[in-house]
């Protein structure tokens, strides 16, 4: 398995634990619907644009590469591929809060009621989109592309672990680093908390430019974004213009429209796609043109048909049906017959027949 098929089998293992140890341990209700989005927001077209940031940092170090970084000895552009990538984080994360625009595309990361692992991968699908202009400056100075990927991996990793729903206080690591408690302060409400730590992995940025607030005992942490009532499709959330045509166009069925599919069974789905996810990461480099574009539009159906499930749109689950049994199918047609792919149509088939079957009423 090459290394971004494991990082993202990691991930979705780590998010499926913690996941059962609130239910089990902490005897919390699932939020599954939020979960769902969650895993659809971190999902193939995400990454894609993440590989649009990355060919373009890699064109300015071609073409306007000041050589000042990669000159030095190799400990050194360690260093400033770490602290530089979290400053240009650090940079980016503000103006997101800042500029109307930027907040448009960062907001779906708030939207999030429930801290967990799962909302450090919930983000706009564009959002690497934004990166470019505060990341640029790390290509100019002549940071070398496979450092930069390191760095920004390395912190992005980070990041998940900042939203771990476990993890209280972290003693003398409070005052150096962005830990779970500091992060949580960014989501909260609370107008004491609103604005503050953008810091990504290092709390340096918000001490020097005066965005840290400490965690207060008496102040409550509530989360999200108030007044918002995002759709659950991550196409429409990433896109509050976007959102605002469909409701004309198309609008979501609701409590009182009688169709609603249970949580665990979207969930489920989720969690099935995000295995032809990493089978996508691994065997991208083997694929034919045919078949990594027709696996990558189903892949990005099917994020859309969870979404619309989740909003309560029977055309949703009509679309998750056609894919459980079609993506198989095309799959078959295309050659795509290794063991992953035989045991991952499998499942996608099983989930489609045990979807007429549909719950009412979400778990």
């Amino acid at each position: 398995m090459n290394v971004f098929a494991l990082t993202f089998a990691l991930m979705l293992a780590i998010v499926l634990l913690e996941l059962l140890a609130l239910r089990y341990w902490r005897k919390e209700a699932i939020p599954w619907h939020e979960i769902v989005f969650n895993l659809n927001s971190g999902h193939i077209l995400m990454w894609a644009l993440r590989g649009v940031e990355v060919a373009m940092f890699g064109w300015l170090l071609t073409h306007a590469n000041l050589h000042l970084v990669d000159r030095l000895p190799l400990y050194a552009q360690w260093l400033v591929a770490i602290v530089g990538w979290d400053l240009s984080f650090y940079c980016m994360h503000r103006a997101h809060h800042r500029w109307p625009l930027l907040w448009a595309v960062h907001r779906v990361h708030h939207q999030g009621e429930h801290f967990s692992l799962s909302l450090g991968i919930r983000n706009s699908w564009y959002s690497s989109l934004t990166s470019l202009l505060f990341v640029a400056p790390l290509a100019v100075l002549g940071l070398p592309l496979e450092l930069f990927v390191a760095a920004s991996s390395f912190h992005y990793a980070v990041q998940l672990y900042n939203h771990n729903a476990f993890v209280g206080r972290s003693g003398w690591l409070e005052g150096l680093l962005v830990t779970p408690a500091a992060h949580r302060v960014h989501h909260a409400t609370h107008p004491l908390y609103l604005n503050r730590n953008f810091g990504g992995t290092f709390l340096l940025w918000d001490r020097c430019f005066g965005s840290y607030q400490p965690p207060r005992d008496y102040v409550p942490l509530v989360y999200g974004v108030p007044g918002s009532a995002a759709s659950f499709n991550p196409l429409l959330a990433s896109n509050p213009w976007l959102a605002a045509w469909s409701d004309r166009w198309w609008p979501a069925s609701r409590a009182g429209e009688g169709w609603q599919i249970s949580g665990p069974y979207i969930a489920s789905g989720a969690v099935v796609l995000f295995g032809w996810v990493i089978y996508y990461v691994q065997m991208a480099g083997g694929f034919s043109p045919w078949q990594q574009w027709s696996l990558f539009g189903g892949l990005l159906a099917g994020t859309l048909a969870l979404g619309a499930m989740s909003d309560r749109q029977r055309r949703g689950w009509q679309a998750w049906q056609a894919l459980a049994l079609g993506l198989p199918l095309v799959c078959v047609l295309l050659g795509l017959r290794d063991a992953a792919a035989l045991i991952l149509s499998a499942l996608l088939l099983l989930h489609g027949v045990l979807g007429w079957r549909r719950a009412e009423g979400a778990a």
